[in-house]
């Protein structure tokens, strides 16, 4: 797993390249197995990995993912090494990298791509197939799976037109028929009220208490809601499917990406003596506060939450609730 450096930090990176290969004609042998020479800059090589890592800096493709030299973006960022090799080759020339503001920032460069790389090999390591598919078996214990409800709608204007939906039904009227002839509700009418798959803690106060117990098969209402008076035919129960391991894998790559640096940086500032020299200013009046640092992911316990469910609806869920098909 890469962390991409920002446009200046590969400017300034590809500075000390060049002042390397200046010194070190040995730079001149792929830097990689298979790597292929496509372009030269003064004698010098520019190697399909240096612009892949470019592509990759830049946020155009992931580290890993192949990149045709024979595309555009190819092409287009071949163009932009080259242009920093010129401008780098440029500033040796005019000796700027002897200056000590210059110094100063080509060592901090140095230092930020360091770090990258430190912790890029320690994720690498840690952040494996056997971690990921052990974080999600521990998360999936801890989750607790929801019931879902699968429902249809009849939603009307006044409890007398709900009453009189009611009796038909109960005489045997098509529940879909009914839906669309008498419905209120647009988003959910044509489709004979279908509301889909949904747990009750998404849906409004009315609702949730009106199917708290109904069971499969079961007519419910009409109760009043703040649309109007609905009457509720229950479909389907299931339980809530647990997220895949597939749908889960972002999350748990970033939980424990977070969790490795973490732990890499406490454990060097706990080996280090670090002294801040300066202390803490004073909250002036009308100062924004800066956001508290949190991990990318929510967790559950120890390991990363499955994702998140919809807040609950505070208006009629046919065109608000979501629907699970």
């Amino acid at each position: 797993m890469k962390f991409p450096h920002s446009r200046i930090w590969a400017l300034l990176a590809v500075t000390v390249v060049v002042a390397a290969c200046g010194q070190n004609q040995s730079a001149e042998k792929p830097p990689e197995p298979g790597d292929t020479a496509v372009a030269r800059v003064n004698g010098h090589a520019v190697w399909a990995s240096d612009v892949k890592r470019e592509a990759v800096a830049q946020g155009l493709i992931s580290e890993g993912e192949p990149l045709d030299i024979s595309s555009d973006l190819f092409r287009q960022r071949l163009d932009e090494v080259v242009d920093q090799k010129l401008l780098a080759a440029e500033a040796l020339k005019r000796k700027l990298d002897k200056d000590p503001v210059a110094q100063r920032r080509l060592a901090a460069a140095r230092e930020r791509i360091l770090g990258d790389m430190l912790v890029e090999s320690v994720v690498e390591k840690a952040v494996n197939e056997d971690a990921i598919r052990r974080l999600y078996a521990e998360q999936q214990k801890l989750s607790k799976r929801s019931e879902e409800i699968r429902a249809r709608q009849i939603l009307v204007a006044s409890q007398a037109e709900a009453e009189s939906i009611k009796k038909l039904l109960a005489t045997g009227a098509s529940f879909d028929a009914l839906a669309m002839e008498r419905s209120t509700d647009q988003a959910t009418r044509f489709n004979g009220g279908d509301l889909g798959y949904f747990t009750v803690d998404v849906m409004p106060e009315a609702y949730a208490g009106a199917l708290k117990t109904a069971q499969k098969g079961q007519l419910v209402g009409p109760f009043a809601t703040e649309g109007g008076w609905a009457i509720l035919r229950v479909e389907d129960k299931r339980m809530e499917e647990p997220i895949t391991l597939e749908a889960a894998r972002p999350q748990i790559v970033r939980f424990l990406t977070y969790d490795q640096v973490r732990d890499l940086l406490e454990k060097l500032r706990g080996g280090a003596k670090v002294d801040m020299l300066t202390s803490k200013t004073q909250d002036l009046p009308g100062e924004p506060e800066e956001p508290a640092s949190a991990p990318p992911v929510e967790l559950q316990g120890s390991a990363p939450a499955a994702a998140p469910q919809p807040a609950p609806a505070t208006a009629n869920p046919a065109p608000g609730a979501p629907a699970k098909k």
